[in-house]
């Protein structure tokens, strides 16, 4: 199976960097709190906090790039395909005809960004096909393509 043609909109890499630094820096403040409020345990808690704060700088610059450049998605007229994750890897295809719902959503981060995601559901098990990251505009009219098209084909879809 060939992967999705299409990247995402350049703009996730910032979302996903923003979104890597709200996880990350609760962590990292907290030890270095407790580093210098606690004394007799500074050594220690210097280690931990040195050991998580590099972590944390590697997941912050690392994590948005590798994921930028894996995922992809590509709609055709008789599927969807989407390429997602950064360890672990995963490849959907959606038949037009297993369609059964196509929405767009956008957490506060994604819009701050202009980004939006879409949800393409079916009756699989293994649930819905998310693609994030996508220009809030073009997911709109993916939306609305993706749903034209599903109901044109006859199918578990309708």
């Amino acid at each position: 199976m060939k992967a999705p043609r299409n990247r995402l909109d350049r703009r996730a890499v910032r979302w996903w960097i923003v979104q890597a630094l709200v996880v990350a820096t609760p962590p990292v403040a907290v030890l270095a709190l407790l580093t210098a409020l606690i004394a007799p345990a500074r050594t220690w808690l210097g280690l931990s906090l040195a050991i998580t704060g590099a972590l944390a700088v590697a997941y912050v610059v690392v994590m948005p790039w590798w994921r930028y450049r894996v995922h992809r998605w590509e709609v055709t007229d008789d599927a969807v395909y989407a390429l997602s994750g950064w360890w672990w890897q995963r490849r959907r295809i959606t038949p037009m005809a297993r369609i059964q719902t196509v929405d767009t959503a956008s957490g506060p981060i994604q819009r701050l960004f202009g980004l939006a995601g879409l949800v393409v559901t079916t009756a699989s098990a293994a649930g819905p096909v998310h693609i994030q990251g996508l220009d809030r505009s073009l997911a709109a009219e993916l939306a609305q393509t993706l749903a034209t098209r599903a109901q044109a084909i006859p199918g578990d879809g309708q």
